[in-house]
């Protein structure tokens, strides 16, 4: 589950963590009250207004923007709430922001140069450990530093046995090449930061920049944080921070009925039981010449209400020209998931676009049998090569 900025600054800052102060707001005149209460909290004299939408690269897109007087922080509100804003990370389609934060202004002059840092941590697969990834080059996408300048990219690995040791939080602070206060404030900031990803069951606590103030304090000026779905039953009022405006439509349907469903940008719409089978199912639509349209994993217990509620959810997709039901059936009957598909087709009408049902496993003949008796436009296959022949024909 992905947070925004503030919600995962607020716990950067339950753990210890400095952060760069702020206020969220969904209106401008909210933000104008958010800019005078932070400037009797920080005596900021500027503010920095920046949308809020689950997305990287906002300033890029005009979604943060440095507000000089109280005046500035109302116009430029009033211009960044409701704006589409397009990141690279939102496609062409962007995101409507619905709230902005406004945050002190922390570039302020000082005996020496404020400096950007990058800092995330987050589970490498490899290994099964925690790793901090970090670099001098902060403020950059972090993409981009690692395909121009890769040795500038440092990584501590972790030892969960252990948890995080302080020389190796000192080592991270030495390779920043920071010294004096900067240093301790470093080592301090990485400790609580490794803190607060372990202890709230995250997957990727990602700050850019960490900012080395002009006073040498190190402060969190942005937080991309996600949190692992399946620990949220732990962590209440993390899940109470889920913002269903910031996720697909279908995506939040799909959960109703415990689908395993990421939208995509393909033309073959996916319905399969099992993560396996299902990423296997995608690969056969690329080489046949499709595009999956969707990952949609229906489980081991498929019905006639899955399979329906993954129907209607695909057909949502006006890019879908065709859809692959591939079940294995090992848990699942597959003449029970066959009589799901002909229910379904009937109860949901007409449906103008190929439907190729494979099935293989326990009772496979006899689902093709339902399938091919049906009379519905619904095309049978046995094995995974048939399937794939049918999509080359449909799109």
């Amino acid at each position: 589950m992905n947070i925004h900025e503030y919600q995962g600054k607020s716990l950067l800052k339950s753990y210890g963590v400095n952060i760069q102060e702020g206020i969220v707001a969904n209106t401008p005149e909210e933000a104008v009250d958010a800019a005078k209460e932070l400037q009797k909290q920080t005596g900021t004299s500027w503010w920095v207004v920046k949308a809020q939408i689950h997305a990287g690269g906002r300033g890029k897109g005009g979604g943060v923007k440095l507000a000089k007087s109280i005046d500035d922080v109302k116009s430029i509100s009033k211009e960044i709430i409701g704006m589409q804003l397009v990141t690279h990370q939102t496609g062409a389609e962007g995101k409507k922001v619905n709230k902005v934060l406004i945050a002190q202004d922390v570039y302020y002059p000082g005996e020496s140069e404020t400096k950007e840092f990058y800092i995330s941590v987050l589970l490498n697969r490899q290994n099964g450990r925690n790793t901090i990834m970090y670099s001098t080059e902060g403020g950059m996408d972090i993409e981009t530093v690692a395909e121009k300048t890769p040795h500038l990219i440092h990584k501590e690995e972790i030892d969960p046995k252990v948890g995080i040791m302080p020389y190796q939080a000192r080592r991270v602070a030495f390779n920043l090449g920071v010294s004096g206060k900067a240093f301790k404030e470093m080592v301090k900031f990485v400790i609580s930061l490794y803190n607060a990803y372990e202890k709230t069951d995250a997957s990727l606590f990602e700050i850019n920049p960490v900012l080395k103030t002009s006073d040498d304090n190190i402060l969190a000026v942005d937080a991309k944080v996600n949190i692992d779905d399946s620990a949220l039953y732990r962590h209440r009022d993390i899940a109470e921070m889920r913002d269903l405006a910031e996720e697909d439509p279908a995506e939040i349907e799909a959960k109703k009925y415990d689908l395993n469903f990421v939208k995509l940008d393909g033309n073959v719409g996916c319905m399969v039981n099992g993560a396996g089978l299902a990423m296997a199912t995608m690969d056969i639509i690329k080489l046949s010449g499709g595009e999956p349209a969707n990952f949609l994993d229906v489980g081991g217990t498929a019905n006639a209400e899955t399979v329906e509620a993954g129907f209607r959810i695909i057909l949502k997709d006006p890019n879908v020209k065709a859809i692959l039901l591939n079940i294995f059936g090992g848990i699942v009957r597959c003449d029970r998931v066959a009589q799901g598909v002909v229910d379904a087709y009937t109860k949901i009408g007409s449906i103008d676009i190929p439907i190729i049902v494979r099935l293989q496993g326990t009772n496979a003949k006899e689902g093709k049998e339902l399938i091919d008796n049906s009379g519905l436009k619904v095309h049978s296959a046995i094995t995974l090569q048939e399937a794939a022949d049918l999509v080359k024909q449909m799109v």
